[in-house]
């Protein structure tokens, strides 16, 4: 006999409600790992005797980088088609639709205009920093996907997987958002032992480097078992989410070849 005979999930996305608006599972993971970030970061900056009046300027930058790039991500990469015949509905953030590609090309230029500004060192010294609490924001992020039933997986027998009865489906799915979440908890803890427990923290890009190989391919094998997110990825051997990813690998590769030929 099955332990169990699969996961029968049917959360309301919606936590509470007053009035007109509305708390929802997935703003409340988005406000934790910012919470968690900033005091990450703080951490790393107490302990390298850095300017701790960067932080919430920093914290600013990198939410615009975020919403904005995850959003304009999910505009040009996956809706283009309908979102230039309804340009007005561009800005409709919470109307849905988020891209965590877009949001990491958002961070980047933030980030970079921010290093600039403040830090006056390389954009990567950083980045080198932010990406530590980006990979546990991932994991919240994915959590929220999961309260919303949305962006999950092919069908499955697999005794965990998820009927996401909210969407009307009647078999069971891969709980993709949870893979991915998994994925991202491990680029947390390994990128966290990097920092405090080695020197590579002193060789600028490495751990930039290491962030982008891991996420971006637990990203790209889990597409494999992702259902398409728009209709123009059917058929494709490849899809969206997964061309995206390979630059980032490649990019993270020669980063971390880059950083251990650097001194320290």
């Amino acid at each position: 006999m099955a332990l169990f005979n699969f996961i029968h999930w049917n959360v309301n996305p919606e936590i509470f409600s007053l009035g007109p608006l509305s708390v929802r599972w997935y703003g409340l993971m988005f406000a934790i790992s910012f919470i968690l970030g900033y005091n990450i970061v703080e951490k790393q900056f107490k302990h390298e005797k850095e300017n701790l009046k960067w932080l919430d300027n920093l914290l600013m930058f990198i939410v615009i980088g975020t919403i904005v790039g995850a959003r304009l991500g999910h505009v040009f990469f996956y809706g283009w088609d309908y979102y230039s015949q309804h340009p007005a509905e561009i800005i409709m953030v919470w109307k849905g639709g988020l891209a965590s590609h877009g949001g990491a090309l958002g961070i980047f230029i933030m980030l970079w205009l921010f290093s600039r500004k403040y830090t006056k060192r390389s954009v990567f010294w950083v980045i080198d920093r932010v990406v530590i609490p980006t990979a546990l924001a991932a994991m919240f992020i994915r959590l929220g996907n999961l309260f919303n039933s949305e962006i999950y997986g092919i069908q499955t027998s697999l005794p965990w997987g998820f009927i996401f009865e909210r969407n009307g489906e009647t078999i069971a799915k891969h709980p993709t958002q949870l893979y991915e979440a998994l994925a991202y908890l491990l680029t947390f803890v390994s990128m966290q032992w990097f920092y405090w427990k080695t020197n590579v923290k002193s060789k600028t890009g490495f751990l930039t480097g290491v962030f982008f190989i891991m996420v971006f391919i637990a990203r790209f094998f889990i597409e494999f078992i992702k259902e398409d997110q728009e209709a123009f990825e059917a058929g494709m051997v490849l899809n969206m989410g997964q061309w995206l990813s390979i630059p980032f690998v490649l990019g993270g590769i020669a980063l971390v070849v880059l950083a251990l030929k650097r001194k320290a």
